[in-house]
């Protein structure tokens, strides 16, 4: 009894890091039931969507223990996902015990984030980079790298404030924008269309609409209606935000872009 207990708790555990990190639906419940399978439990049963875990676990026909798991949607952390990938190869092949798996389990979820410093500057490139590609010049890139670099700053701040993730995107946009009609006017740019969709596309949800797509194309309906909404709602902060401080800069300073 004690141990389906304990197998159940451990599949939960390894579901709740791999969705809470960006984990795709099916391979979370995969990984769940290959893991009560290693160890035995063959009556699992579970039930995920994008914001929730649904797990049962039966003895002799007999309905044993069940767990609920709220999970809410999330950054996320791909370098735990391959951690608790790997460690589910190797309860699958027999080489690793229970107790072992648990611990393995804590140090997966403290693996921390990058440093601050290492996430502005690569947000920075990658606006750069961005700004670039879509036909800027130099001081365009460069201007977008000074842009996204402090729009990083700032998504460092509203994570930690545990801001509202609709307000800090709507903000987030408008800082951008404001960053980059600032920098354009003082003619450190060339192209002010570009250097603001540059900046902006570490907000763009790209990798939770694909995650959508496939929780569709795998008739995970439900998980991918979730993660359609979320991205849905949140290209349409970054279009508010953006329009207001155009619309304002418009209005107010006669600013035409």
């Amino acid at each position: 009894m004690n141990d389906s207990r304990r197998i159940l708790e451990l599949a939960i555990k390894a579901g709740e890091i791999l969705l809470y990190n960006g984990g795709e639906i099916f391979r979370v419940q995969e990984t769940m039931l290959r893991i009560a399978k290693a160890y035995g439990a063959e009556d699992f049963h579970v039930y995920i969507v994008s914001t929730g875990i649904f797990a049962t676990a039966l003895v002799d026909g007999r309905l044993h223990s069940t767990t609920l798991v709220q999970i809410p949607l999330s950054a996320m952390h791909l370098g735990r996902v391959i951690a608790v990938n790997s460690l589910s190869r190797d309860i699958a092949c027999g080489r690793c015990e229970i107790d072992e798996a648990f611990r393995r389990l804590e140090t997966i979820e403290a693996i921390p984030f990058y440093p601050p410093w290492m996430r502005v500057l690569v947000t920075g490139l990658g606006c750069a980079g961005f700004g670039f590609i879509l036909g800027g010049d130099f001081f365009d890139s460069v201007i977008s790298f000074l842009s996204g670099a402090i729009l990083s700053c700032f998504l460092i701040y509203a994570d930690r404030r545990k801001l509202s993730k609709i307000i800090a995107n709507l903000m987030a946009s408008a800082l951008v924008t404001l960053c980059g009609l600032t920098f354009f006017h003082l003619g450190l740019g060339n192209h002010i269309d570009k250097i603001i969709i540059g900046s902006l596309m570490p907000l763009v949800p790209g990798v939770a609409l694909t995650t959508s797509i496939r929780d569709f194309l795998n008739t995970d309906y439900l998980s991918g209606m979730i993660r359609l909404i979320d991205t849905l709602l949140v290209a349409s902060c970054i279009a508010i935000g953006v329009g207001a401080v155009l619309g304002a800069a418009s209005l107010f300073l006669g600013v035409v872009v």
